[in-house]
């Protein structure tokens, strides 16, 4: 998988765990669901839970022929790019603001 992201240079945390700074590759093993987190200083810190589909070769029936008959190696690549949003700088009238909000609902309830 390759992961590039805007702008780059991000660290990406591959479920929990460091892989690099974009643009990265990293192989993977299995398809599914992934989560991946990309941080970078200035900007908002993004996660994603990213769908690796399979391709074709890798259905049912059609994967033991494609695994045990095909004539080379076959690779299959995927590349996900992700763009970051610059981080947003709360003013502190802003942070009392929404400080005074939540303690009213506590003592009130929802």
């Amino acid at each position: 998988m390759m992961v590039y992201s805007d702008p780059p240079g991000a660290l990406v945390v591959l479920e929990g765990r460091e892989i690099g700074y974009t643009p990265v590759a990293v192989d993977f093993l299995y398809y599914g669901t992934r989560e991946f987190t990309l941080i970078k200083d200035g900007y908002e810190t993004r996660t994603v839970l990213q769908k690796v589909p399979p391709p074709w070769y890798q259905l049912p029936v059609i994967e033991f022929f494609a695994d045990n008959f095909a004539f080379h190696t076959i690779t299959d690549r995927h590349a996900f790019t992700y763009t970051l949003e610059p981080r947003r700088i709360m003013l502190n009238e802003d942070v009392l603001n929404r400080a005074e909000q939540l303690r009213t609902e506590a003592q009130v309830g929802p």
